[in-house]
């Protein structure tokens, strides 16, 4: 790409929400952004931010088509217009490449297919990426449509990783196996952090701490292991998400408690992890309890590291080197608390926290200059990732 200035539209389309973003992936700019939630609802809302502020609206938006169209009026009333400086690509979000797609995909009639092909895989999210990639088509019919997946990062994962000790029919009639998530996030972080240290080679364990919460093994910028499995379930412990229980906790509640699979998938996704564990799956909340010393609260703090360092652990022996951990994602970034939990439990690692770096802001070494182990906070910018694969394609 030649033009410094050319921008991306990034989409992530969900069930009931769209996100959006305008960005520069040279430079980084975001030249307008904005998001609409309860689409469908009786009210929906559209907040946009361009040069001349933020902006907050409410109408009735009753599906993905009209969204898009609201989203194209909000650019038009607040910048930039989207006629008059069109986007060169539309990049999209896509939740599940499976084993098709490993890498940033021009959408076409048949990509779309096969795309709606890997619904089953991911039921909650892949129709509604669909949606987006359709409504975007109508709406942009001359702009090339690219389709960058949360999987395609862990595509490099070797065969002893992502294959699951389950019969043979599961794995290959109903494509069971690990394939992980947050791939973009990942690939960034990954990234950012191979380029701060100034080591293409280095093997580190990227830990994505949000709502939803993943860690990565990364060797020479490949994923070579990854928490999440063939849903975003496994793993660590997430906002309303269970992570690693024993598999035969769900025939042991429907034996005992009479409940169905149905009941026992909707509480490991919505009722478990923080939400389980505290009522609440705010993690700024559960961190006000503790620091105001609540048991509850104290334990599922504890729970949180202790699986996050267990993670850290076996990816360290999985990579037979470890050079760096680095935290991302909104909790990554945002909480000092958990860092520091985590990386004084890291002391096998000569890893030593420096509290004046960990105070500052932005992508940065937070270990001390004494540290064997190199501790890293890196901002994720999946937007950017995605605008940056959809020019490189």
């Amino acid at each position: 790409m030649t033009d410094d200035f050319a921008a991306v539209l990034v989409i992530n389309a969900g069930s009931s929400s769209l996100k959006y973003q305008l960005v520069q992936p040279v430079s980084g700019i975001v030249r307008g952004s904005g998001l609409i939630e309860r689409i469908g609802g009786p009210v929906s809302e559209l907040r946009h931010t361009g040069p001349g502020g933020t902006t907050r609206s409410e109408s009735r938006i009753p599906d993905a088509t009209a969204a898009f169209a609201a989203m194209v009026d909000g650019f038009a009333a607040h910048g930039p217009d989207l006629a008059k400086q069109p986007p060169i690509a539309v990049g999209h979000r896509v939740v599940h490449g499976g084993t098709r797609f490993s890498a940033a995909t021009l959408v076409d009639a048949g990509v779309r297919t096969e795309i709606e092909q890997l619904v089953p895989l991911a039921p909650l999210h892949q129709p509604a990426n669909l949606a987006g990639i359709d409504a975007a088509a109508a709406l942009f019919p001359d702009l090339p449509q690219v389709a960058v997946f949360d999987t395609a990062f862990h595509g490099t994962i070797p065969p002893a990783a992502h294959t699951y000790a389950v019969p043979q029919q599961w794995r290959e009639e109903y494509a069971v196996r690990r394939y992980g998530f947050h791939g973009t996030s990942h690939r960034w972080a990954s990234g950012r952090a191979a380029a701060l240290l100034g080591r293409a080679d280095a093997r580190m364990v990227v830990l994505h701490l949000g709502n939803g919460a993943s860690a990565c093994a990364v060797d020479s910028g490949r994923s070579v292991e990854t928490s999440m499995g063939l849903t975003p379930l496994e793993g660590l412990v997430m906002g309303s998400r269970s992570g690693d229980i024993d598999p035969a906790i769900a025939g042991h509640l429907a034996r005992v408690a009479g409940l169905s699979a149905e009941q026992i998938d909707t509480a490991l996704n919505q009722q478990s992890g923080l939400r389980g564990l505290v009522g609440d799956n705010d993690f700024r909340e559960l961190q006000d309890r503790v620091d105001a010393g609540d048991p509850v609260a104290q334990l599922a703090f504890d729970v949180v590291v202790h699986r996050l360092v267990k993670y850290v652990g076996a990816y360290a022996a999985t990579l037979g080197r470890l050079d760096a951990v680095v935290f991302t994602g909104g909790i990554g970034e945002n909480s000092a608390a958990l860092r520091t939990a985590v990386v004084e439990k890291l002391a096998l690692f000569g890893a030593v926290l420096d509290p004046t770096r960990d105070a500052g802001r932005g992508e940065r070494i937070v270990s001390s200059p004494t540290s064997r182990l190199t501790v890293l906070v890196v901002p994720t910018d999946e937007e950017r990732q995605i605008a940056m694969e959809c020019v490189q394609l």
